[in-house]
């Protein structure tokens, strides 16, 4: 199988949020240019299931702006209802796990699904579908959560940011409970800069936590070497997959948070990290999708491969 490796123009942000750099404005020319360093992962299909034929692929898929489009209201980023029955069916077929920034009841709350594994607050707070038997003896007596000593100061400093995000207009803090988020979308843009140096100066000498950015967020987390990709590679050790030479982790999200699980499957240099993106981003995922529709569409065809193979095996 040939070895894939990182993409040569991907340059990492070394900035402390972690933010993607856009490549150039988003015009129909400039997308075309970026998808051919990052081929659309539909037109792809055929040479990604060659790959995985006879491999153990496990599934990856971030939550808001993959299986839901980026809304004004967080608490509103519902998923429809045919991409809750793709995504229960590529479970049927692949053990499944969502890694959302979110809490993991919330996403829970939204993917409404009892056979995939829940990683809440970037991998902070796992757990496993009750009809898996996991390898793992923590996650089974319940939810694996290394930051757990972090929540006294988690909800000490929510108290705080609550108090100095107040008379910004728009600004919305959500607990994720080892995550909290400042969303400022609905913010006037002549506040945005008002609210990020609020929030700095109140994280900025309190070493228990570190700041990092997402869209239109701004995400105080513990400072605990933690993030997707090292939810990802527990996943995988969870299910028994991660020092298989078989296994083909396939990663699927469009936030710069999902850039750290793809630098993990990039080392690996086997598997499927896809970016979702409308627009040309620096990102290491060696394949794309524009929009939830189109994973939508690709978790539909997956499982339908899947399930014609299964079949196919099953008559020989």
């Amino acid at each position: 199988m040939q070895k894939k490796v990182k993409p040569s123009h991907a340059q990492e942000n070394d900035g402390t949020d972690g933010a993607l750099e856009l490549l150039g404005p988003p015009d129909v020319a400039g997308y075309a240019s970026w998808v051919m360093q990052h081929p659309s992962a539909l037109d792809m299909f055929d040479s990604i299931t060659k790959e995985a034929k006879s491999k153990n692929v496990v599934v990856f898929l971030d939550y808001d702006g993959t299986l839901s489009p980026i809304v004004e209201d967080p608490d509103k980023a519902f998923m429809s209802a045919e991409m809750r029955m793709a995504v229960r069916e590529v479970a049927k077929y692949f053990p499944t796990s969502i890694i959302s920034g979110r809490s993991r009841e919330k996403v829970k709350e939204f993917v409404q699904l009892s056979n995939v594994y829940y990683a809440g607050s970037h991998g902070l707070d796992i757990l496993a579908p009750r009809a898996v038997k996991s390898s793992d003896k923590k996650v089974n007596e319940g939810a694996f959560q290394p930051a757990k000593l972090y929540l006294p100061a988690i909800q000490e400093i929510t108290v705080e940011l609550e108090d100095t995000i107040r008379e910004i207009q728009g600004a919305r803090l959500e607990d994720n409970k080892f995550c909290i988020s400042v969303h400022y979308r609905q913010v006037q843009p002549k506040d945005h800069e008002v609210l990020k140096e609020r929030v700095k100066s109140l994280v900025v000498n309190r070493l228990e936590f570190r700041l990092t950015e997402g869209k239109m967020v701004l995400e105080v987390r513990p400072s605990i070497e933690w993030n997707k990709g090292d939810a990802l590679n527990f996943l995988l050790d969870t299910l028994g997959f991660n020092n298989a030479k078989d296994v083909l982790p396939l990663y699927i999200g469009d936030d710069r948070t999902d850039e750290d699980a793809f630098k993990v499957i990039a080392a690996r240099r086997v598997g499927f990290p896809i970016i979702v993106s409308s627009i040309p981003k620096d990102t290491i995922a060696w394949y794309s999708l524009r929009d939830p529709s189109e994973v939508l569409a690709f978790l539909l065809r997956l499982a339908k491969w899947k399930k014609s193979e299964t079949s196919l095996n099953r008559e020989i």
